[in-house]
């Protein structure tokens, strides 16, 4: 296995580059003028915004082809590791690259609204794939920021270029709506299989052996990374994964509740609750009465 590549700050990858470092805390560059580099396995210590300038060709998800061939989007938080290892083959890269170092935000409205943009989160293969249109948007974004950066740091640098990010992330956000709604049947074909997985899982004793199903769990058997999941989730239901989860649990505890042998307590180890009251007050805040209540109004 390669070595690991440590990218902590914005010049370390312009260095690794070979482009000239104009902000200590932010960069945009044309990868078609950097030097050929080899494959490594890098770990980000900033944010990244990858153009990846190429014909993709059509794309496959689920059982559907989608054609965004124009260019693909990859966003890359602090602490995150990408790439593969060293095959001795050298990459000439296209596309445009923008680094912002999360020092550039501090102390601005930027920097709170940070943990809206989920999709830094979402795993490669959960990418945004732009129209022609989307992309000259982008490129145009990043040359606005470059052109800030080639003029002198002065007091306004910083308001000016964190106010061209903020205005990308959010068409970002915007292009991400337009790729869940037009993957609509794959988006009810994912319903489908999360209805199943959680129906298999409640069917089963994996609740009284591992306990309730938690999103990131129904995420990664989806092969999902659980911001993407829940995003999708959102879009097709209107409830978080979260919530779907517990309306699934509601739902099968009220079938539970028809068998008199078993006491509430026992249906809530069953269900997978470490505390009974847990599940009452769940069940209450969602039913609007205890389990006790339910059962007596049913039998």
């Amino acid at each position: 296995m390669s070595e690991i590549l440590h990218l902590n700050k914005v010049q370390d990858f312009n260095d690794f580059l070979g482009v000239e470092t104009l902000h200590p805390f932010v960069s945009v560059v044309d990868l078609s003028t950097a030097k050929p580099v080899k494959n490594s396995r890098k770990n980000y210590g900033f944010y990244t915004i990858f153009l990846k300038d190429v014909k993709c060709g059509d794309l496959r998800y689920g059982r559907s082809y989608y054609d965004y061939q124009e260019g693909t989007l990859v966003f890359i938080s602090p602490g995150q590791m990408v790439g593969d290892d060293d095959n001795g083959q050298l990459l000439h890269l296209k596309g445009w690259a923008l680094m912002f170092h999360p020092d550039l935000l501090r102390g601005t409205p930027l920097s709170r609204r940070m943990k809206e943009y989920l999709y830094f989160s979402y795993e490669v293969n959960e990418s945004l794939h732009i129209s022609e249109r989307e992309r000259q948007l982008v490129i145009n974004s990043f040359i606005e920021i470059r052109d800030e950066l080639e003029r002198s740091i002065d007091k306004h640098s910083k308001s000016i270029i964190t106010a061209s990010i903020e205005v990308l992330l959010n068409y970002c956000m915007r292009f991400y709506d337009r790729q869940f709604i037009t993957r609509e049947n794959v988006n009810k074909d994912l319903l489908s299989r999360f209805e199943k997985l959680l129906n298999s899982y409640f069917d089963s004793e994996r609740p009284h052996t591992i306990g309730l199903p938690s999103v990131q769990y129904c995420a990664g058997q989806l092969h999902l990374s659980a911001n993407y999941f829940g995003d999708l989730i959102k879009r097709e239901t209107g409830k978080s994964a979260q919530d779907y989860i517990q309306l699934k649990l509601i739902d099968c505890s009220k079938d539970k509740l028809y068998n008199p042998a078993k006491s509430v307590n026992e249906i809530a180890y069953e269900l997978g609750f470490k505390y009974p009251h847990h599940f009452s007050r769940l069940f209450k805040k969602v039913v609007g009465c205890s389990p006790s209540d339910y059962r007596g109004q049913t039998s």
